[in-house]
């Protein structure tokens, strides 16, 4: 498929290290943010997120405007709405099911009034990394430094708060402030990531990683750190395997992804299995000594 598009050999190279870099990038910043995900069981605000990034690419296509930055303002917004909301008695949940679905609904009918405008849903519904121009490289590279350096500047604060609001009360730090960086740091991450894994499945480069992680992890920042390497792995070897088999690339990098989860969770379950058979072994071999 590539050979026809890329007949030589150095324009192929270019085009793939475009390819690899941005998965890197997106990995690097979707992981420490993918811990505080399943730390705060805010899995669905990543669902919501990308919902709502459909209905910034149709107002950005209406609106000639750049789709990043039609992207980026409608998560902002979701993300600022879904925090200042959720305290005045709105459940979580809730609002992010509103949201996430009403959002969504409105960018497919706003879809809808471009009959002039030919829109490959599949791209921003599945991703199109192949397709990653330099402007878009440096774009998903200044968005993942931005949130890298949030989240390295915030982690202590975030931390105490994703653990105990009391205590980080205590400690002088607001929850809310913190929540609020956190959802932005997302909103960031879903805007850039659209373009390497799409909309339906920026959830999975967000949870898998940091799950896979937390099998064997026992510290947080040793589990952020293994959950960007998870992540960085899995971006550039599912884009080297959907190269070698011709397949989608977005998805073929979740199914690695989840392919890691699987075999972590394994042997993570045959670890305990053998700790267990040498602590009976061990009180065995004592109880007959004594």
């Amino acid at each position: 498929m590539l050979e026809g598009l890329m007949p030589n050999g150095l324009i192929l190279d270019d085009f793939m290290l475009r390819a690899a870099l941005a998965g890197i990038f997106v990995a690097l910043a979707a992981a420490p943010l993918g811990c505080f995900v399943v730390w705060r069981r805010m899995a669905y605000f990543g669902d919501a997120t990308a919902h709502a990034a459909i209905l910034g690419v149709a107002l950005s296509l209406l609106m000639s405007t750049s789709i990043l930055a039609g992207v980026l303002v409608v998560s902002l917004i979701m993300a600022t709405l879904v925090t200042l909301l959720s305290g005045r008695g709105y459940a979580m949940d809730t609002l992010l099911g509103v949201m996430a679905h009403s959002a969504l609904a409105f960018g497919l009918v706003a879809v809808s009034f471009l009959p002039g405008v030919r829109i490959d849903l599949m791209a921003y519904l599945f991703g199109d990394i192949l397709a990653v121009s330099k402007t878009d490289l440096l774009i998903i590279a200044a968005g993942g430094v931005l949130v890298i350096g949030l989240i390295y500047w915030r982690w202590s604060a975030l931390l105490t708060a994703t653990l105990n609001e009391d205590l980080a009360r205590a400690s002088g730090i607001n929850p809310r402030r913190e929540q609020l960086v956190l959802t932005l740091s997302l909103a960031v991450v879903v805007a850039v990531a659209l373009k390497v894994v799409g909309a339906l499945l920026i959830t999975a480069l967000l949870i898998i990683p940091a799950a896979t992680a937390r099998r064997f992890c026992h510290t947080p920042e040793l589990m952020a750190i293994a959950a960007a390497l998870i992540g960085g792995v899995s971006t550039t070897g599912g884009l080297q395997a959907a190269y070698w088999l011709d397949t989608p690339t977005g998805p073929t990098i979740v199914c690695l992804a989840t392919l890691l989860f699987a075999l972590s969770s394994a042997a993570a379950r045959i670890s305990r299995l053998v700790s267990r058979l040498v602590s009976q072994t061990g009180s065995e071999a004592s109880a007959r000594g004594k």
